[in-house]
C-alpha cells in the first residue's frame, strides 16, 4: 500500500463513521468473514443437500434461481441488457465452471466426503498455473510456481489414496470427478482471463449462473433425476441446504467477493485459496463426523502449502468469483479463487 493510500484511509473511515456507514476496514472484515465461512461451508451444504436431492438437480437449481434473482435485480436497477456476444462468452464460462466444475463436484460428494472434495479443489490454482503454461503461447511459471506445482502434485498423490472405509470404485470415481471439475474450473478461469470482455461484472456472473445452471438441469433430466425425484422424499435439512447454497453461497458471498476484488490486495484475496478448505475440513469433522486418514491430511498440508507459496510469490492474474463463477472486474488484478459456487 502506498503512503498516499495509507494517509487517505483514516479520513475515509472517519467520513464513513460520521455518515453512519461502516468504515472500509470493518467492511473488509465482514466481507472476508463471509467469503471464508460461507464458501468454506458450501462443501458441507452440498454434502447435506445430496443426501436426498439429486446432485445435478441441486447444482442446476441453485444456479438458475440465484442467477435469475441477481439478473432481475440488476436489470431493475438499470443495468443495461447484455449483448448477444456476452451471452456466448458467459455461457462458455458457465459450462466450464458451473456445468462441469460445480456439477462434477456436487455429483462427487455423493461418493466422497465434503472435506476431501474441498481439499482436492484447493489444488485449482495449481491447475491454472499448469494449464496457463501448456496452452499455445503460454507463460512458463517462475521457479517458486514450479516448486508449488510439484509440491501440490505430491500432495494430491497422498490425498487420493483409496479410503478403506468406502467402496473403492465409487470413491475413486468421486475423486476423479473432483479433479476433473477442478481442471475445467481452471480452464474457465483462463478463458475469463484472456477472452472475456464483460461490461458489468455482476451481470456477467448472473449470466454464467443461468447458462451453466440450465445445462445442469438438462443433464439432470437426461440422467432421469426428474423421473425418480419425489419432493416428499426430500429431507428438511436438504431443502435448507439448497436454500443456504442459493442465498448465501451464490448471492451473499458472491457480492462480498466482488466487493473485495476492488477493495483489497491480490495477496489478501489469495488467502481464500487456503482458508476455505480448512473451514470445510473443520465443519465436515464437527457436523458430519468426517474423518480423513493421516496420510490424506499430510497430502492436504502439502497442497495448501503449495497454494500458499504460489499465492505469495507473485500477484495472480484475473480470475472469477467461485461462488457464482463471476467474471472479474475490468482491469483489476484478481487471485484465482477456489471453492464451490
Amino acid at each position: 500500500m502506498s503512503s498516499s493510500e495509507q494517509s487517505s484511509e483514516p479520513s475515509s473511515d472517519l467520513a464513513n463513521e460520521r455518515s453512519g456507514n461502516p468504515p472500509p476496514s470493518l467492511k473488509r472484515v465482514f466481507a472476508f468473514g463471509a467469503v471464508y465461512l460461507i464458501w468454506g461451508s458450501t462443501y458441507l451444504g452440498i454434502r447435506i443437500g445430496v443426501e436426498t436431492l439429486p446432485p445435478f438437480l441441486l447444482a442446476g437449481g441453485r444456479a438458475v434461481i440465484a442467477g435469475g434473482i441477481l439478473y432481475l435485480w440488476l436489470r431493475l436497477r438499470g443495468v443495461p441488457a447484455p449483448a448477444l456476444g456476452e451471452w456466448g462468452r458467459a455461457s462458455l464460462a458457465g459450462v466450464l465452471m458451473l456445468s462441469l466444475g460445480n456439477g462434477l463436484v456436487t455429483w462427487a460428494e455423493t461418493h466422497v466426503s465434503s472435506a476431501l472434495a474441498a481439499l482436492l479443489i484447493a489444488a485449482t490454482p495449481l491447475f491454472v498455473a499448469a494449464l496457463d503454461w501448456w496452452r499455445p503461447g503460454g507463460r512458463r511459471p517462475t521457479r517458486p510456481a514450479l516448486g508449488g506445482i510439484v509440491l501440490g502434485a505430491a500432495g494430491m498423490l497422498l490425498l487420493v489414496q483409496p479410503d478403506a472405509n468406502s467402496v473403492a470404485a465409487s470413491h475413486t470415481l468421486g475423486v476423479l470427478a473432483v479433479l476433473v471439475g477442478g481442471a475445467t474450473w481452471a480452464m474457465g478461469i483462463l478463458y475469463l482471463r484472456y477472452r472475456t470482455g464483460a461490461r458489468h461484472t455482476a451481470l456477467f456472473g448472473a449470466q454464467q449462473m443461468l447458462a451453466g445452471g440450465a445445462l445442469l438441469l438438462v443433464a439432470s433430466a437426461l440422467r432421469g433425476e426428474l423421473h425418480t425425484f419425489e419432493l416428499a422424499s426430500v429431507s428438511a435439512r436438504s431443502l435448507l441446504a439448497l436454500a443456504y447454497l442459493t442465498i448465501f453461497g451464490s448471492l451473499v458471498a458472491f457480492s462480498a467477493y466482488n466487493w473485495l476484488a476492488t477493495n483489497t490486495t491480490p495477496s489478501g484475496l489469495s488467502t481464500t485459496a487456503y482458508v476455505n478448505p480448512v473451514v470445510a475440513l473443520i465443519l465436515g469433522t464437527l457436523v458430519l463426523g468426517e474423518r480423513l486418514p493421516w496420510l490424506s491430511l499430510a497430502g492436504a498440508a502439502l497442497i495448501l502449502g503449495a497454494v500458499l507459496v504460489m499465492s505469495w510469490q507473485s500477484p495472480p492474474r484475473p480470475g472469477p468469483s467461485p461462488v457464482a463463477a463471476a467474471a472479474p472486474p475490468a482491469k483489476k488484478e484478481l487471485v484465482v479463487p477456489t471453492g464451490s459456487t
